[in-house]
């Protein structure tokens, strides 16, 4: 049990890890991977490449001395945590590995300055916190295999499909190998995919939202192909879906996770906002809306490069156009005259040019896209006189915007 006193040097390290979180977390996760390269085959390599996941960490760390107190506080984010947790098979035993690391870069980082004090003070508290997520986490691991087709840990699934979608995307249609039945899910959940890849010489997991609504046969994950010449570590697996993955190949996946999830137990009308490949969480959202027969009014606004690149064009067409389930408003960032069309639109999404419908009450918003995409319409929204409360977003990869 955490003292009064050693609540008290918690908090007294708050200005230093504002000052040197990161450069903590990124001694503490290199030290880790010498001492335990095993961990190297669960953690996203790309992300410790882009400094993502260390700044996460800080952040996480951060938040949690700010709350020592009371870190009951922080169960939202411990559970968005736990399901990324979840998905990536993170078990007891994984957090003391990172507990030892972790104290011993404290001492490492901060050198004369890290007390015998302060170096026991935090050690309680990580085990403390420790325990709050390892607690969750089991809870999760529990949920999972109580419901039908469901299951713990990384279970092999077949390609039965493998569809091109646009220039850049392509679908992957997922059916259990035991042919047992296919567990049920929150649309705006995703799930892990794990992956060897030769040129690392490690498996890699990464996450890939579920881009149908549940339909009870099989998941369906739609892949963004890269093209940058010098791949990260995130490209090298998507690629590799893409060039080397076919028809009756085996995929390792976790169960689906995640708390990004449509709110259906309301008429409340609901506009989905993405950019790129983060439409494939809203789509699975807007595809269960229209299948469940819901009265939300709903709006599509999305935009990506080009018409070539456009996944799920005549899906969303023919939502918006036979179907009357939808509004659309599409951005193109290249087009001509020739091929605008209603409700087309030319250059980055912006909202401004949509007008006040948008803003009518009880909305509720979904966004999906790379951060700064999610940054700026969050802001509009909220300058807009939006309630942060109604505005939902899903930044793909480790968390590092905390907008609300």
């Amino acid at each position: 049990m955490i003292t009064t006193d050693q609540k008290n040097i918690i908090k007294a390290t708050v200005p230093v890890l504002k000052e040197n979180g990161v450069l903590l977390t990124d001694h503490f996760y290199k030290r880790m991977f010498v001492h335990n390269p095993e961990l190297k085959n669960v953690f996203n390599l790309s992300n410790q490449q882009n400094n993502r996941q260390q700044t996460a960490l800080a952040m996480a760390i951060l938040a949690y001395a700010e709350n020592i107190e009371n870190p009951a506080v922080l169960m939202p984010a411990v559970h968005g945590i736990g399901q990324k947790h979840v998905s990536l098979d993170i078990r007891p035993e994984h957090y003391i590995i990172v507990g030892k690391h972790l104290i011993a870069s404290i001492s490492e980082v901060l050198g004369e300055a890290a007390t015998p004090e302060i170096l026991d003070a935090w050690e309680v508290a990580y085990n403390q916190l420790a325990q709050i997520m390892s607690g969750h986490e089991n809870r999760l691991y529990s949920e999972k295999v109580k419901i039908k087709g469901g299951w713990s840990g990384w279970k092999p699934f077949v390609v039965k499909e493998k569809v091109i979608e646009s220039s850049e995307i392509t679908s992957f249609h997922l059916y259990p190998s035991d042919q047992g039945p296919v567990a049920g899910f929150a649309p705006g959940q995703y799930l892990s995919i794990r992956l060897f890849i030769p040129e690392l010489n490690l498996l890699q997991p990464r996450q890939y939202s579920i881009s149908s609504a549940p339909n009870g046969l099989y998941y369906r994950i739609s892949v963004k192909k890269e093209t940058a010449l010098n791949l990260n570590p995130d490209g090298l697996i998507s690629n590799r879906l893409h060039d080397f993955v076919n028809i009756g190949d085996i995929l390792e996946v976790t169960a689906p996770a995640g708390s990004f999830t449509l709110t259906a137990d309301n008429d409340h009308p609901v506009v989905f906002i993405s950019g790129g490949v983060g439409q494939t969480p809203l789509i699975s959202m807007l595809e269960e809306l229209i299948k469940s027969g819901s009265k939300k009014p709903a709006t599509w606004i999305h935009g990506c490069r080009n018409k070539k690149a456009h996944a799920f064009k005549e899906t969303i067409e023919y939502w918006s156009g036979e179907k009357k389930a939808v509004k659309k408003h599409i951005f193109y960032n290249e087009t001509d005259q020739e091929s605008e069309s209603e409700n087309q639109y030319k250059g980055w999404v912006d909202l401004n040019i949509l007008g006040d419908e948008l803003l009518t009450p009880n909305t509720e918003y979904y966004i999906c896209g790379p951060g700064p995409f999610i940054t700026k319409h969050y802001t509009e929204l909220i300058a807009k006189g939006i309630q942060a409360q109604s505005i939902h977003f899903e930044e793909f990869g480790p968390q590092t915007l905390h907008l609300n």
